[in-house]
């Protein structure tokens, strides 16, 4: 008889361990799906968020290559002109040596109207590269936040 009760008693108590052997897989589900969902939404909102970058980032570029492009236009536009009416003076010209020194002074000109131009330029690259990798840079802090809070998770 004591034999049937002890099996009994180990009956009972592995009832009891398969009982708390599923409760807590139960729980262990619940809480790795919690996780993983909240770890699928930072995924998700961190990917939208980069999205957004990348448009900012392309619209900010878009206006520098028009902002390039009319400086550009406008920088030709006088620079011919310019070579218009040097050459107009030049043509009226009574000496060569009156002629190479307005050949001279408009060389001269030029140069420096090309220089400042370029610099110029480089000027609004500079900005405009700057401000475009902006949304970029603070998305990729944004993804060594995420990794690590689901590290972390």
């Amino acid at each position: 008889m004591a034999t049937k009760a002890r099996a009994a008693d180990d009956k009972l108590s592995g009832t009891e361990s398969i009982e708390t052997a599923v409760k807590t897989g139960t729980e262990a589900l619940k809480n790795g799906f919690a996780k993983a969902a909240k770890g699928y939404d930072q995924f998700f909102s961190y990917g939208k968020d980069t999205v957004e970058a990348y448009v900012k980032s392309a619209n900010v570029a878009g206006k520098a290559v028009e902002t390039l492009h009319n400086e550009f236009y406008n920088f030709s536009k006088q620079a011919i002109e310019d070579q218009i009416a040097a050459t107009k003076a030049l043509m009226a010209t009574k000496s060569v040596h009156e002629a190479f020194e307005l050949q001279t002074d408009f060389a001269k000109s030029a140069f420096e109207a090309y220089v400042g131009e370029m610099t110029k330029l480089g000027e609004i690259m500079a900005s405009s590269t700057k401000e475009a990798v902006e949304p970029l840079q603070s998305r990729v802090q944004a993804w060594v936040e995420v990794v690590q809070s689901s590290r972390a998770a």
